[in-house]
């Protein structure tokens, strides 16, 4: 199609900004879980919104934060990485934060790095003044010189056709990278390990999710005595210690069977087909720093 424009985006920002849900919102489909916790994105993720002249493909990268272990290094070496590879850089900043934070300033110089036209966006502008958003542009507009700058409430607002027409100014032409009906390059497994670990997220105490792992060991179509075809999945989710095992489990099992019912709830919505899911809590102490796991499940390929 002559002036159709394809390209490549990375979402960058602040670990707990909003991007996961501004990416969503873009897609129009569940792409990338949420959860109001930090790192909750560990991996680079495809999501391939599709229009009428353009086929944009936005990858949602780990949060930048402060951390130590080898996951936290991977997972902020991921999103730089991917900053310089791209066609145009979405920069996601918290609106309610009043200066420049050391992470943000860290995305900054790496933008100025890359050069790479990079669109400002302001989120969660439904928590402050109008004057306090334009102060906050101001200072960042004499850091960089953007393509623009988008105030919106990921959460609330719909401004997702400005950001799409900001995008597609900065890609050029050239043709479909995916077919029209995909919207993620994850796999069924992966997106069943995401929501399994998303509603985990949710659920438990604040020291726990940040050292849940969860792996897909078994993933396959079987049938009723009916004949009607189902998901049967079977999964293990890792955590850090064994006090922390006892809680994801909870009482009498309760923690561990919400967490269950609320993934395959979402799990049978997303594959449209009724889902049989079992998991399984198991220690793996210090995973986040073996090399073997880190490489293999979060290091960009």
């Amino acid at each position: 199609m002559e002036n159709f424009r394809s390209g490549f985006v990375s979402l960058i920002g602040k670990t707990n900004s909003g991007k996961s849900t501004l990416l969503n919102k873009l897609v129009g489909e569940k792409v990338s879980i949420t959860a109001y916790k930090t790192q909750t994105t560990r991996t680079a993720i495809k999501a391939i919104i599709n229009r009428e002249n353009s086929q944009i493909i936005v990858t949602d990268t780990p949060g930048i934060h402060k951390g130590k272990s080898k996951l936290s290094k991977t997972m902020i070496d991921t999103s730089y990485t991917i900053i310089k590879e791209v066609d145009c850089v979405l920069f996601l900043v918290d609106g309610t934060e009043k200066e420049i934070s050391a992470e943000n300033e860290q995305i900054l110089d790496k933008i100025r790095e890359a050069k790479k036209p990079t669109i400002l966006i302001i989120n969660k502008i439904d928590l402050i003044p109008k004057d306090k958003i334009l102060k906050l542009i101001d200072i960042y507009r004499n850091e960089y010189d953007f393509k623009a700058i988008i105030p919106i409430s990921a959460l609330k607002n719909n401004e997702t056709e400005e950001i799409l027409l900001e995008i597609e100014k900065s890609l050029p032409v050239g043709p479909k990278y995916y077919n029209e009906d995909e919207y993620t390059d994850q796999t069924m497994r992966q997106m069943t390990e995401e929501v399994i670990r998303e509603k985990a997220l949710k659920l438990l105490n604040d020291e726990v999710p940040h050292g849940i792992l969860v792996e897909v060991q078994k993933f396959e179509t079987k049938k009723t005595t009916k004949s009607e075809p189902f998901y049967n999945i079977e999964a293990n989710l890792y955590c850090l210690r064994e006090a922390h095992k006892g809680i994801i489990i909870g009482k009498g099992g309760e923690m561990l069977k919400k967490i269950s019912t609320f993934a395959r709830t979402d799990l049978e919505k997303m594959f449209d087909l009724k889902v049989n899911l079992r998991i399984w809590v198991k220690v793996k102490e210090d995973w986040i720093n073996m090399d073997s796991i880190v490489n293999k499940k979060f290091k960009l390929k």
